[in-house]
């Protein structure tokens, strides 16, 4: 093996670490004193304090509303390097967040049951024991890193505007004429669809009084990507989206443009036809969300994710512990109702990485 490919081995063997030229690496668990993240490739001389992290990290913050864990973390994040007077010095980015609210006496009477829904079982079959305190490193609680390194993505990117909102909760889908991008930070649900709120504070609660969850489905869009990002083949732009989608705690499917919806369409119907407007090529639809061939178009990029239902319920669910023996369990605890509420955040953040990644990339290779 070549110095150059033990490189490649071990830099991709732990698995932490998401991107090529602007990559980050997570570490910390949920119940450990803290969790942070190094971002690494960010390019030198852009501004960058605590401030500009800040505001993102607070949209994702748990214990804001009664439909999030009622976890109180205040997710102050402090940046330990590769900032000097207020700019970035091009060197990793290493960033902290204390954890002050764990409770890990929750877990004590689980530690050796497998939760049906979540990674118990897996991480035990992989690494033959597990942190059971909040599910350690598989607890969403990681993702609080991940939006944090998206607020320097978005830096490397500011000509571009990425976006996210809630666009179902269980079977309740927003009405899109009622679509307004700055309804989304106005209610606790992150829908741009306001009068979708009252419906589903009511179906989110009754399924909290019955001890049970829902899913949710979460519309991430990028706007001002110019055209010409990504790379064909291996290196595709909603490859690597999807990638970093699939990799969010509890998502569970991905689709890009029309998705799965472009199989009842036909071929004329799907295929965004392309006319000139103000002496630029202009799409009559943007059923493609924005690439074709793994490649940016210019249009808007939209990506939709699909979250499960929480795991941790109080409805009594059958399992096994550890050595086999079967039993039931009731997960006691701090948790979202609907996971996929905080996950809007967290999609813009992913979407945000990806972005400055393949902008890096580009810039790289095409000037």
């Amino acid at each position: 093996m070549t110095e150059v490919q033990a490189g490649f081995y071990n830099h991709f063997m732990s698995f932490n670490t998401f991107g090529h030229l602007f990559r980050y690496t997570t570490w910390g668990e949920s119940h450990g004193p803290a969790i942070g993240c190094v971002v690494d490739g960010c390019p030198p001389g852009i501004a960058l304090t605590e401030a500009d992290i800040q505001p993102w990290l607070d949209r994702r913050r748990p214990g804001q509303n009664k439909f999030t864990t009622q976890r109180q973390e205040e997710d102050r994040v402090e940046i330990l390097s590769g900032v000097y007077d207020g700019r970035t010095t091009g060197t990793p980015i290493s960033l902290l967040i204390r954890n002050t609210d764990a409770r890990s006496k929750d877990y004590s009477d689980i530690a050796n049951t497998y939760r049906p829904g979540h990674a118990d079982f897996t991480y035990d079959a992989k690494y033959g024991f597990r942190d059971p305190r909040g599910g350690g490193r598989s607890s969403a609680r990681e993702t609080a890193c991940r939006v944090a390194a998206g607020a320097i993505a978005r830096l490397v990117i500011p000509q571009v505007t990425v976006r996210a909102s809630v666009v179902q909760v269980g079977p309740l889908h927003v009405d899109r004429a009622n679509w307004d991008w700055d309804a989304v930070n106005t209610n606790p649900f992150y829908t741009a669809d306001a009068k979708a709120v009252d419906a589903f504070a009511a179906h989110i609660d009754s399924l909290r009084k019955e001890g049970s969850s829902c899913g949710a489905v979460v519309e991430a869009v990028a706007s001002g990507v110019p055209a010409g990002w990504g790379a064909p083949v291996a290196a595709k732009l909603d490859a690597a989206i999807a990638a970093a989608m699939m990799g969010i705690n509890a998502v569970k499917g991905v689709e890009i443009g029309a998705g799965f919806g472009c199989v009842t369409l036909r071929g004329e119907d799907n295929g965004d036809q392309i006319r000139m407007k103000d002496s630029q090529p202009h799409f009559l639809s943007n059923n493609a969300g924005g690439i074709l061939g793994g490649i940016s178009t210019g249009q808007d990029i939209v990506v939709r994710l699909a979250f499960k239902p929480t795991s941790s319920i109080l409805t009594p669910m059958q399992t096994i512990t550890a050595d086999g023996t079967e039993t039931e369990i009731i997960t006691k605890g701090r948790h979202d109702p609907c996971v996929g509420l905080r996950g809007a955040p967290v999609a813009e953040a992913m979407l945000a990485i990806v972005l400055a990644d393949h902008y890096l990339l580009h810039r790289g290779q095409c000037g």
